[in-house]
């Protein structure tokens, strides 16, 4: 999962939130460096890796990005299941986008002097764009994926994969869908965390 899905799987807890959102950047045993509640959200930041990477559902997603993204699919399906969730945030959350977005980005400044360094530096970055808010709109994944192929291996296929994700939109959404409800459950139940969802997508009460 990217950024928007790893906060939004932390619920309502602060520390949870931070860790979850800098998880990609803390290696090794070093979780054990930040207070407990974040070193929690790094953690939970890995297991939500594990657990996406194996679902055979994402794996699905994967094959269908794989003859222009290659072994970088999964990262292309992350962002995709970004669009997903921001362009259908209301059926997931009680907050809109915005507001959650706002008070993400509230949090995280709070505790600038806490984020490893890279954080720190894309940071004012993705609130100047609104990062979070942008996903819902596909016309902006382009230039999302454009940025990451500049400054990482990601092949500079990002328009490709933007038009293989309207060509096959509803394939994709369906599954994020699935393998959504599952990730939340697995949040929630592992993590003990409190996510404030419509009542209608609890379906596995």
């Amino acid at each position: 999962m990217n950024y928007l899905a790893h906060i939004y799987l932390s619920g309502n807890n602060d520390g949870i939130r931070i860790g979850n959102f800098i998880g990609d950047y803390v290696k090794g045993n070093r979780y054990l460096e930040y207070p407990d509640q974040v070193a929690l959200g790094i953690k939970m930041h890995r297991a939500i890796d594990a657990f996406t990477d194996a679902h055979p559902l994402v794996k699905e997603s994967n094959k269908l990005l794989q003859p222009g993204m290659g072994r970088y699919a999964g990262i292309v399906t992350d962002i995709f299941f970004d669009h997903f969730l921001a362009a259908n945030f209301n059926d997931y959350s009680n907050q809109s986008l915005r507001h959650f977005a706002r008070e993400a980005h509230s949090l995280f400044l709070s505790h600038f002097m806490m984020l490893p360094l890279r954080v720190k530096q894309f940071l004012p970055f993705l609130i100047q764009h609104r990062r979070f808010e942008s996903y819902a709109a596909t016309e902006n994944l382009v230039s999302v994926l454009e940025i990451m192929s500049k400054r990482t291996s990601l092949p500079a296929n990002g328009q490709w994969a933007v038009d293989t994700l309207h060509a096959h939109y509803t394939e994709f959404e369906s599954h994020f869908k699935s393998f959504f409800e599952e990730m939340i459950l697995f949040a929630e139940t592992e993590y003990k965390v409190y996510i404030d969802k419509p009542k209608a997508i609890v379906l596995y009460d």
